[in-house]
């Protein structure tokens, strides 16, 4: 795989993240920078409370960073109105959730159409090729109450995909999934990549971390890769269980 800096879609330099309620201030990020490429796979482990979640928000532009910045192809969506975040975000990025990311009240279909209103001017895969992508096909109409827990991780995958992004970021794709699924679902975002997508999960799947390119271990907020990562992960427990 390629290194230069076009190859870079996804791009956070020193970025910092505090929360303050009353007199306590809790600092969730300190200093994470990361780069991923477009066709790689990057794995994010690391306890509860190191900061994962926190930092898939930054990416995302869902939240923003006290300091440093996010920049996906090319363009910064940190340190914007939401207004122009979301815009971006609809337009670069795909994010899968923990809570998933479908709307209860519309079936699947309109979940994705919603999504794809958001960018008019992109050429989009339509709903029921998407659908029949996931394996969802004979599901289009259903709500999302109506979905079993592979169901809803798969739904929740083709509304993140809807209008192709550079970028796909998911957070604990195959937390609650059987082993079956959790199976489906990574070879779903292992062929995003090989499509050229820039994929990021944040996991605690040893298959995840395994079909990784590369892994990132976070811990009390601070990043580390390579040997460092491999090392947190095995004294924490998180991955190779």
């Amino acid at each position: 795989m390629g290194t230069s800096h076009d190859d870079v879609v996804l791009a956070a330099r020193e970025l910092y993240r505090f929360y303050r309620a009353g007199e306590e201030e809790t600092l969730a990020l300190r200093g994470v920078s990361l780069r991923v490429r477009r066709g790689e796979t990057v794995a994010v482990v690391g306890p509860s409370g190191a900061g994962k979640s926190t930092l898939l928000a930054c990416l995302a532009g869902l939240d923003e960073p006290s300091g440093g910045e996010v920049r996906v192809s090319g363009v910064r969506i940190s340190h914007r109105p939401e207004t122009e975040r979301s815009r971006l975000r609809a337009r670069h990025l795909g994010v899968l959730l923990q809570s998933r990311n479908l709307l209860p009240h519309l079936s699947v279909r309109d979940n994705i159409r919603l999504a794809q209103h958001a960018v008019r001017d992109r050429p989009a895969v339509r709903a029921p090729a998407l659908l029949e992508q996931v394996g969802l096909g004979q599901r289009a109409g259903a709500l999302p109450r109506q979905l079993s827990g592979g169901e809803l991780a798969r739904a929740g995958l083709a509304v993140a995909l809807a209008n192709s992004p550079a970028v796909l970021l998911a957070d604990e794709p195959t937390g609650e999934l059987d082993g079956g699924t959790e199976e489906l679902v990574l070879r779903m975002l292992r062929d995003r990549a090989a499509d050229g997508c820039a994929v990021l999960i944040v996991t605690h799947s040893a298959e995840a971390v395994r079909g990784a390119d590369r892994v990132i271990a976070l811990d009390d907020g601070r990043a580390h890769e390579g040997h460092e990562a491999t090392a947190h992960a095995k004294e924490h427990g998180h991955v190779l269980r």
